[in-house]
C-alpha cells in the first residue's frame, strides 16, 4: 500500500475526529464536508467505481432512515410521557428513591441502560437514558455523555448476544462451536478488572465537570458504592455467560444489577452520607397527575416486554418481524444490496409504546398529536448529519470494488497495522476493534468485520487467539461511546444537535483508556 493508498483509507475515520472534536464543527456542516472527503479519496486515489460510490450512499440512506426512525420512536416515547405527566411521576419515583444524582446515574445510565442493551442494542440505551436523566435536572451534555460512557461494558452480549453469535461467529473460522463461548468468557473475565470500574468513573465525571461546584472528591466519595454497582452487573453476567452462553449476560446481569443495587440503597449500604445535587435542588419535584409509578412506568415496561420478545429465537416473533423486509438488490446494477425490516426495528416498538400512553394514562389525542409534531421538528436537525455521514460509512466499507485491485480501506488498514506493529498487537487489538464501531456504528459490524483479521494476526503472532479475539470484542465496545451515528442519534433525543464535537471530547479519553486497561490487563493474566 503505497503512501498515497494509505492516507486516503485514514481519511474517513481522521476527518470526522478532527472536523466534530478538533475544528469543533457540528456535524450538520462536518459530516457532509467529511463525505466530500472520503469521495474524493476513495474515486481518485483507491480507484472506487463512480456506480459502487453512488450504490453505497443509497445504502446509506436506507440505513440512515431505520437510525432516524429509531431516533423519532425514542422522541415519540419520551413527548408523550411529558404530555401525559408520566415523565413528572416517574422523576418523583427516582427522587424518593435517592435524592443524590450520582445514584441516580447509576440506576438510570449505568443498570437500567446496560438492561436495555442486553435487550436490544440498536442505540436504545442512549436514546431512553439520556432523556430520563435531562428530566432528573442533568443537563443535555452531562447526559449523552453519560450515557454514551455507560453504553460500553454490555454491548458485549447486546441486543441478545447479537455481537458474539452473529459478528464473531460469520467473521471467523471456528473449528469448534464453544470456541465462541471461550472467546465471550475471555472477554468478560477481563472485563470484570475494567468495567466494575466505570460507575466509579462516571461519578467522578459527573461531579468534575457538570456540578454546579465542580470536584473530584464528590465523584471519589461515591468509591465503594460505586465499585459495588460495578460488580453487581459483572459477576452475575459473567456467571450467565459461564453457564447459559453469550445470549443473556447482559440482559440478567443488569436485571441482577437493578435489584441488587436497589436493595443497597433502601438499606444504606455504602452510602457516603452527604447527598451530591444538582442544580442545588433539595426536593423532589411536585407531581400533579393522579396516577402512580406503576402506571407511568408502564409504557417503558411494555416497551421492554417488546424488546425481549421480539429478539429471542426461541419464540415466533422473531422471525416473522424480520421477515418483513424492504429489499433494494443490486443498487444501481451493482452488487450492493440494502434491506431494512421496519417491524423489528426497535423505533416501532417505541412508536407502540408510546401510543400506548393513551391507554395507561389516559391522554387525550391532541396531546398525542402535540408529541408527534414536537418529536419531528426535533428530529430536523439530525437527517442531514446522519444522511451523510451513514453513506460516508459505506463508501469506507464498500471500498473493495475498485479497479486498483486493493481490499475495502478498512482491511488495508488492518493489515498495514498488523505488519507494523505485530511484535505489540496485544497492545493494539482493542483500538482496531474500536476503530471498527467508531466507523460502522456497530460493534456487531466490527467483529464481522475485523474478527478473522485478528484471529490471522494472532496466529502469525504465536498470541493466544481466545485472548486478542476478547480484546477485538472489548475495542468494539468501547468505540460506542464515541460512534458519530450514535452521538448524533443520542444529541438529538435531547435537542443537543449541533454539540456532538464537545460530546466526542467527553467520551474520547473514556474509550482510549477502556482500550489500554483492556489490553494491560490482558497483558498481566495471559502472558
Amino acid at each position: 500500500m503505497s503512501n498515497w493508498q494509505l492516507f486516503a483509507a485514514f481519511v474517513p475515520i481522521l476527518s470526522p475526529m478532527i472536523l466534530l472534536a478538533g475544528l469543533r464543527i457540528k456535524a450538520a456542516k462536518a459530516m457532509p464536508l467529511s463525505l466530500l472527503l472520503s469521495a474524493v479519496s476513495a474515486y481518485f486515489v483507491w480507484q472506487m467505481a463512480i456506480m459502487e460510490m453512488a450504490a453505497s450512499v443509497l445504502e446509506g440512506w436506507v440505513i440512515a432512515l431505520s437510525i432516524l426512525w429509531i431516533i423519532f420512536g425514542a422522541l415519540f416515547l419520551l413527548n408523550s410521557l411529558k404530555q401525559s405527566g408520566a415523565l413528572d411521576v416517574i422523576r418523583h419515583a427516582f427522587f424518593t428513591l435517592s435524592e443524590d444524582a450520582r445514584v441516580q446515574m447509576i440506576l438510570i445510565a449505568w443498570l437500567f441502560g446496560s438492561f436495555l442493551e442486553g435487550a436490544s442494542g440498536f442505540g436504545t440505551p442512549a436514546a431512553i437514558c439520556a432523556p430520563l436523566l435531562v428530566s432528573l435536572g442533568f443537563s443535555p451534555l452531562a447526559a449523552v455523555t453519560l450515557a454514551l460512557i455507560a453504553n460500553s461494558t454490555a454491548v458485549s452480549f447486546g441486543a441478545l448476544g447479537t455481537p458474539v453469535l452473529v459478528g464473531l461467529a460469520q467473521g471467523l473460522n471456528l473449528d469448534d462451536e464453544n470456541q465462541l463461548q471461550s472467546i465471550a468468557l475471555h472477554a468478560i473475565g477481563i472485563d470484570i478488572l475494567i468495567a466494575s470500574a466505570l460507575p466509579l468513573l462516571l461519578c467522578v465525571i459527573l461531579t468534575r465537570f457538570f456540578g454546579d461546584k465542580p470536584s473530584w472528591r464528590a465523584g471519589f466519595a461515591m468509591t465503594p458504592f460505586a465499585l459495588l454497582s460495578g460488580l453487581a452487573f459483572t459477576l452475575p453476567a459473567y456467571l450467565v455467560a459461564w453457564l447459559f452462553g453469550p445470549e443473556f449476560p447482559s440482559f440478567v446481569g443488569a436485571l441482577f444489577g437493578l435489584l441488587l443495587v436497589k436493595e443497597m440503597i433502601d438499606r444504606r449500604i455504602a452510602l457516603p452520607r452527604q447527598t451530591w445535587r444538582l442544580n442545588s435542588n433539595p426536593s423532589a419535584p411536585a407531581s400533579n397527575v393522579s396516577f402512580g409509578p406503576l402506571r407511568a412506568w408502564s409504557p417503558y415496561l411494555l416497551l421492554v416486554g417488546l424488546l425481549v420478545v421480539s429478539r429471542l429465537s426461541a419464540l415466533p416473533f422473531k422471525g416473522w418481524l424480520q421477515s418483513m423486509v424492504l429489499q433494494f438488490e443490486n443498487l444501481l446494477g451493482t452488487a450492493i444490496d440494502a434491506k431494512i425490516a421496519p417491524l423489528y426495528l426497535p423505533g416501532t416498538l417505541f412508536f407502540l409504546a408510546a401510543l400506548s400512553c393513551h391507554y395507561f394514562h389516559q391522554s387525550r389525542w391532541r396531546q398525542t398529536s402535540a408529541a408527534l409534531q414536537i418529536s419531528l421538528k426535533t428530529l430536523i436537525p439530525s437527517i442531514v448529519s446522519l444522511g451523510t455521514a451513514v453513506p460516508m460509512v459505506r463508501i469506507f466499507l464498500n471500498s473493495g470494488y475498485n479497479h486498483s485491485g486493493m481490499e475495502s480501506m478498512p482491511i488495508a488498514l488492518a493489515h498495514w497495522a498488523g505488519m507494523q506493529f505485530s511484535d505489540v498487537w496485544l497492545a493494539l487489538a482493542p483500538f482496531v476493534g474500536a476503530t471498527g464501531s467508531f466507523i460502522a456504528g456497530s460493534a456487531t459490524f466490527s467483529n464481522m468485520m475485523f474478527s478473522g483479521f485478528q484471529q490471522s494476526l494472532a496466529f502469525k503472532s504465536e498470541l493466544p487467539q481466545e485472548v486478542v479475539l476478547a480484546l477485538q470484542m472489548l475495542g468494539a465496545n468501547a468505540g460506542n461511546m464515541i460512534c458519530v451515528v450514535n452521538v448524533v442519534a443520542a444529541a438529538s433525543v435531547v435537542n443537543l444537535a449541533g454539540q456532538e464535537g464537545r460530546i466526542i471530547r467527553f467520551t474520547l479519553l473514556p474509550m482510549l483508556g477502556y482500550c489500554l486497561l483492556a489490553s494491560s490487563v490482558a497483558f498481566i493474566l495471559y502472558l
